[in-house]
């Protein structure tokens, strides 16, 4: 099954990718509709990025069930648990694997998320 490529972007990536069983979900950054980075903190951001997590994944046919890992950049440590609040709320039950560095991001921004999800074809 050759690689699916969902979704555009302003920028050269694809939101998400389907290979064989698993989909790649590119890194989701706290932008509305609009285009604009999201007014707030960590957990208005937070909550956008992560609502922008589960639209990538619904372009390939995927639900936040079915993700099985998670990469989390957020701008500052200290922001950390506001965050895990906030996505506690997205994965309730059975979370994913998670990996939650701290980093300076390419744009002026909180957080970003990318994801792995399963679902077999």
């Amino acid at each position: 099954m050759p690689k699916q490529c969902f979704g555009k972007s302003h920028v050269p990536l694809s939101p998400a990718v389907r290979a064989g069983d698993f989909v790649y979900v590119s890194g989701q950054v706290p932008v509305g509709s609009d285009g604009l980075v999201v007014k707030g903190g960590i957990a208005e951001q937070a909550e956008q990025v992560l609502q922008n997590v589960k639209a990538a994944l619904a372009l390939a046919g995927c639900t936040m069930d079915d993700v099985v890992k998670t990469t989390v950049w957020l701008e500052d440590a200290r922001d950390f648990g506001t965050f895990n609040t906030v996505y506690a709320k997205h994965f309730s039950q059975d979370p994913p694997a998670r990996t939650t560095v701290e980093s300076r991001l390419m744009i002026d921004i909180k957080i970003e998320i990318e994801a792995v999800a399963y679902r077999p074809v």
